[in-house]
């Protein structure tokens, strides 16, 4: 495989990262000049990544290639590109459909979807592919977990839960924050916090064949803290508001206008 990506920015930095990082590393890149800054780091830090000096040359020299530009500006970098019938193309543009992909970069006969997470540079998280792509689904499971899928539909619903990253952020914030306002010194609080839900992450693996409702009620001892806790944000509806949020972002991802996914480039 040769690949190459259209588009550099955090999520081809991340991509580049996890490969590299991996026991099979050996797959040379190519990358596209757009952010000159990300490339040169990049091809700095590996001796089989290099920069080309345009988007045509990424697509004359590689066999399969990553769209990573922004929606805003794919319509414009594609058209002006030559792609052949046998290239393997995988889109990771966000709001753009497959259909739409593949009338853009036409010949190309292979366009999959993908949606990984930009913790993969650490090998961690998950990539949602569509549809089930063999050769696609073996790269990214050097990165982390992979889930195919057959239809756009649930390409979009599992979409809807990486808009959830900022608010389970501001959530550890909140309790970091009143436990110093409460006399814990900072570094204290935050390693307490990250250490609970670092082990909390892992519950659902250690018993893969219990809800997640089942495992809630295993901590929420009758008449117990965790209790009293999960009973007064069930009466002040926080988690049907939640719910809420989630059926707002699917409107907005099946029409057309997905929500930023993953931190600013």
């Amino acid at each position: 495989m040769k690949l190459g990506f259209i588009g550099t920015g955090a999520l081809t930095a991340a991509i580049v990262t996890g490969l590299k990082s991996a026991a099979d590393n050996s797959v040379p890149v190519l990358l596209s000049p757009r952010n000159e800054e990300i490339a040169a780091s990049l091809a700095l830090r590996y001796p089989d990544v290099r920069v080309a000096p345009d988007n045509q040359a990424v697509l004359d020299s590689c066999d399969t290639v990553m769209l990573a530009v922004r929606p805003q500006i794919a319509h414009d970098v594609l058209t002006g590109l030559r792609f052949r019938r046998d290239h393997h193309v995988v889109s990771l543009i966000a709001t753009l459909s497959r259909e739409e992909i593949a009338t853009l970069i036409a010949p190309v006969e292979h366009v999959t979807k993908a949606l990984p997470m930009p913790m993969i540079a650490h090998r961690q998280g998950a990539t949602i592919i569509c549809p089930p792509d063999r050769r696609m689904a073996a790269l990214f499971a050097r990165l982390g977990k992979v889930i195919e899928v057959e239809g756009p539909s649930e390409f979009d619903a599992l979409s809807v839960a990486t808009a959830t990253f900022a608010s389970y952020f501001k959530y550890l914030d909140t309790m970091h924050r009143w436990l110093k306002e409460h006399g814990v010194a900072d570094a204290q609080a935050r390693d307490y916090v990250v250490t609970l839900y670092k082990a909390l992450a892992n519950a659902p693996e250690t018993a893969p064949d219990t809800g997640f409702m089942h495992l809630a009620e295993d901590y929420a001892t009758r008449g117990g803290l965790n209790e009293q806790v999960l009973r007064e944000l069930t009466a002040r509806n926080v988690f049907d508001a939640f719910a809420e949020s989630l059926d707002g972002v699917h409107r907005r991802i099946a029409a057309g206008a997905a929500p930023r996914i993953g931190p600013r480039s």
